[in-house]
Formats: structure tokens, sequence, C-alpha cells
């Protein structure tokens, strides 16, 4: 049976901070995907409320000015796209084509997931925007009928797994620049794969930030196309 426990809105936002700081810490003794600050606190927080019994929107009431500060920081990243805007310039066709591609085949597989799978039309609508950075995920989610906090999740965990996956593959993949390795994972794993690329350097940072902003931006209109198209055809 779960322990009930009253956790107050101050300590819950006290509780994410601390266990993301602990994460940190681990992280730079200790650089693994299952070691960033984003697992540690993500899989902490879900062990506390299962064991506490206290509800996931609970959670998330209390904690809400925390998930608001999202678009801000995605914002931040316009100063490092900025000095790298030759490097931008030089290389504007081909970021346009991989985004276009990489956006389809986000959106493909995940309509294509959620119909072979049976999914609700809320489930599916949740889905879809799964592969863009939280801020532009949720928006949309909200805006096509799905359950914003849902997507913020499965955004989390294709972050992630797209992050770990990355760092495996630069390994294994004959990536020698850094416009490739930047690109790969600003496409694959959107926030944290640019947090990702910024460990590898700043320019392989500012291309996975330029191809995280403009897939995002193509995806709030992708989904909202194919939200209007599906149902017609369906």
């Amino acid at each position: 049976m779960p322990m009930e426990i009253d956790l107050s809105p101050g300590l819950w936002a006290g509780v994410t901070l601390g266990l993301y700081a602990g994460g940190r810490q681990l992280y730079q003794r200790l650089p693994r995907w299952w070691t960033s600050p984003m697992v540690i606190a993500w899989v902490g927080c879900g062990a506390i409320l299962l064991l506490t019994g206290i509800p996931y929107g609970e959670y998330l009431r209390s904690t809400w000015w925390l998930g608001s500060l999202l678009g801000p920081a995605t914002v931040a990243f316009a100063v490092v796209v900025h000095e790298h805007r030759q490097l931008i310039r030089k290389h504007w066709g081909t970021l346009a084509v991989g985004v276009v591609f990489g956006s389809l085949l986000a959106l493909g597989s995940a309509w294509l997931l959620a119909k072979v799978l049976n999914f609700s039309p809320e489930w599916q609508a949740s889905l879809l925007p799964h592969s863009v950075t939280t801020p532009f995920a949720q928006a949309v989610s909200r805006e096509i009928g799905g359950m914003p906090e849902l997507t913020a999740c499965l955004v989390a965990v294709t972050g992630l797994f797209g992050a770990a996956m990355g760092e495996a593959l630069i390994s294994w993949l004959p990536l020698r620049t850094a416009f490739a390795r930047g690109a790969m994972l600003g496409m694959g794993a959107h926030g944290a794969g640019t947090a990702k690329a910024y460990e590898l350097g700043r320019e392989e940072g500012a291309v996975a930030g330029v191809i995280m902003i403009m897939a995002g931006l193509l995806n709030v209109v992708g989904v909202t196309v194919l939200l209007a198209i599906f149902p017609r055809i369906a």
C-alpha cells in the first residue's frame, strides 16, 4: 500500500531540483546516459509519486512554474545560434532537407505506431508531436486534442533514448564533422540531444539547437495539417 504523505508545493519543487542537482554531480563523476540529471530527476520523482500515492496531476500543479521555464530556456539557444550564423548560412540547404525528412519520418512513424496499437484519438494526438522539444510539443498536443502531460512524458522518453543512442552511434559511425554530429543529435533527440551536443562542442550544440528549433516550428504546422487530413480519409 502506498504511504500517504503530504508534500507541499514548495517541497515538491525542492525535491525535483535536489534530484537534478544530485544527478549533475553524479554525471560529472560517471558520465553515462543512465546517470543523466534528467534521468535521475525523472525516475526519482516517479518513484516518490508511486511510494506516496500522490497523483501525477497534483505534482504538475505544484511544479507548473518549472515547466514554464522551458520556453525561455529554448529561446536562449538563439544566442549560440547567432554566434554560428555563418555556419548556418553555409549549410542552410542541408539543414532544411534534413529537418523536413526527419520530421516526416518522426510524424509518419508515430502515426503508424498509434494505428497499429489502436490508440484512442486522444492518445494518438498526444503521441504525434513527441519528436519535438517540450514547449512546442505540449502546445500542439493541447490544440489537437491530446494530453499535454502525457506528451511531455513521451518527449522526455524520446529525448533520453535518442541522446543515449546518439552517443553510441557517434562512436560507431564515421561522423567526423561537428555539423553531422550536431544535426543527428538535434533531430533525433531535440532538447536532450542538444544538451549532449554541447558536451561535444559549441559548434555541435549550435547546429543541434538550430535543428531542434526548425523541427519544432515545422512540426507545429505539420501535425496540424495531418490531423486535418487523416480524419477525412480514415
